[in-house]
């Protein structure tokens, strides 16, 4: 038996139907010779154009290139927004997040810019941030607070750039309220100072106006 194929099988079928076609034509339009040879070409036209824009390869081909590239918009579409909504979490850590803390609730009690000492590691920096309160990783928060510790998580705390000049090795802590103590007088030696603030009144640094705008009431 002869082995027939796809294109093979619709040309079959093209002339299998040629012949109801045009039984049809000819009851709906009569036996005006001219009239049906009109609207056999258009059926033909039509069939054609059908042919080349449904069922040829190079039309199967470019439908498939065009659902591969929606596809592939839309996977580094939602990878993209992930990516963004992860970072934005991070950056939402240890007091770093850009929303607008106001309004100021009235427990929180230290503002930044204002210059700290440690109560029980004795070193000195500047407030930069704060939380009502601690915003971290769950990790950070296991670890740095241990059952009998639990209630300070619920404390505000605050982001502090450590005084190079205490060479205490890190550069910057989170810590609660409780440990702070507010000195004046005292300026602190941090590269990213310039960064946060423009200058230094004696009793506190002058906010960046773009940290003045996340901490409008401090």
């Amino acid at each position: 038996m002869p082995h027939i194929n796809a294109a093979a099988a619709l040309q079959i079928c093209m002339l299998l139907s040629a012949l109801p076609a045009q039984y049809f034509i000819s009851q709906w339009y009569g036996t005006d010779s001219a009239q049906r040879i009109q609207i056999t070409e258009r059926i033909i036209a039509s069939w054609s154009s059908f042919t080349k824009s449904h069922l040829s390869l190079d039309a199967w081909t470019d439908c498939l290139k065009l659902w591969l590239s929606k596809t592939r918009s839309w996977y580094h579409g939602e990878k993209k927004t992930k990516m963004g909504d992860n970072e934005a979490e991070t950056h939402s850590y240890f007091a770093e997040s850009t929303h607008v803390h106001s309004p100021k609730p009235q427990y929180i009690q230290f503002s930044v810019g204002q210059v700290i000492v440690h109560k029980r590691f004795g070193y000195s920096g500047v407030i930069v941030g704060w939380d009502v309160k601690a915003k971290a990783p769950e990790e950070w928060l296991q670890h740095n607070y241990p059952p009998a510790k639990q209630d300070l998580k619920d404390t505000p705390h605050y982001r502090i750039l450590i005084n190079k000049a205490n060479g205490f090795g890190k550069s910057t802590a989170y810590i609660p309220e409780e440990e702070i103590t507010i000195i004046m007088g005292l300026e602190v030696h941090h590269p990213d100072m310039k960064a946060y603030f423009s200058g230094y009144d004696g009793s506190k640094y002058i906010m960046q106006p773009w940290l003045k705008k996340i901490y409008p009431h401090d």
